[in-house]
């Protein structure tokens, strides 16, 4: 996934990990070889591949699981999070070699159309397709996420009940620590002058996943201004609502982790009417105010002790 993953497990001395780690290595690659877009032949890179509106392409299970919460994230956000953006990602040079530019609206409008979660298909079998020929999928914004969820099934598979995993920011805790207490996760101070490692909060984590998403780290600057990588699927352009962060709790870490873009795009007076209609989510925003002042908007059950 390009990037980084911890996890610590609460077992006695005695007790030989290196069977977990085995097994944890090996769920990594099959995630990889489900939905990395780097790899040629990977289920994504073969589905983005296609061009036949007709045929379907039989997926893995993990491949299946990710798209069924994609819809649902895509759906209750009303298409804010959207696995298709990718085209409009590129378009502002993200994630590409180039020199980033401005686009024209013609280059955004036509990017947009092939936007849109509704035009890929899947079934109960396994099976997906496209409506348009040119339409792809990037799953980087849930994939971290549900990668964690599955590693932690793994590490709850082997009999451990005490551990924490976290795979490029992104966290489930199980249990306590060993002394009993609860995980402790920091959520970074969203500057991009900031140390990587500065905390603008600590939570008390147990049991629950978190995820934040964030416009400090990945943007560009055109023309003088600079631009995030959060795309708004809807307008076509990145997103310039003052939100410099958005950190959800979730049951799970892919649910987490979609609905953390999604909610960054809808912004708070959006979001968090949505969060504290859906059981089990809480959410913090860090925005920038008129004066470049930060100020917290949260829902009404974050950061209660677990």
């Amino acid at each position: 996934m390009g990037t980084t993953y911890h996890i610590t497990v609460v077992a006695p001395f005695w007790n030989s990990l290196s069977r977990l780690e085995q097994l944890i290595r090996e769920e990594l690659l099959a995630l990889n070889q489900s939905m990395s877009v780097y790899d040629p032949n990977s289920e994504i890179s073969r589905f983005n591949a296609m061009t036949d509106t007709a045929a379907a392409l039989e997926i893995s299970d993990r491949f299946a699981d990710v798209l069924e919460i994609s819809n649902d994230v895509w759906r209750r956000t009303r298409g804010a999070f959207d696995p298709t953006v990718f085209p409009l990602v590129k378009l502002w040079g993200f994630n590409t070699d180039g020199s980033p530019k401005l686009p024209d609206a013609a280059a955004i409008e036509a990017a947009k159309q092939r936007v849109g979660f509704d035009r890929v298909r899947f079934d109960a079998r396994n099976r997906i397709g496209k409506t348009l020929p040119n339409v792809g999928i990037d799953l980087s914004a849930i994939a971290k996420g549900y990668g964690v969820d599955r590693v932690a099934g793994v590490v709850r598979n082997a009999g451990y009940t005490d551990f924490i995993v976290e795979i490029g920011g992104e966290v489930f805790a199980a249990g306590t620590k060993a002394d009993g207490r609860p995980w402790k996760v920091g959520v970074n101070y969203p500057d991009v002058a900031a140390p990587p490692d500065l905390v603008y909060k600590t939570l008390l984590l147990s049991n629950r996943a978190v995820a934040t998403s964030g416009n400090y780290r990945n943007f560009q600057h055109i023309e003088g201004k600079r631009y995030t990588h959060i795309i708004d699927p809807q307008t076509g352009w990145p997103i310039d609502n003052g939100v410099a962060s958005v950190t959800v709790l979730a049951d799970t870490c892919a649910l987490a982790d979609g609905l953390a873009t999604g909610l960054m795009v809808l912004g708070p007076e959006q979001a968090i009417p949505l969060v504290e209609q859906w059981p089990g989510i809480d959410c913090l925003f860090l925005v920038n105010d008129a004066e470049g002042k930060l100020i917290e908007i949260a829902s009404s059950g974050f950061g209660k002790t677990p």
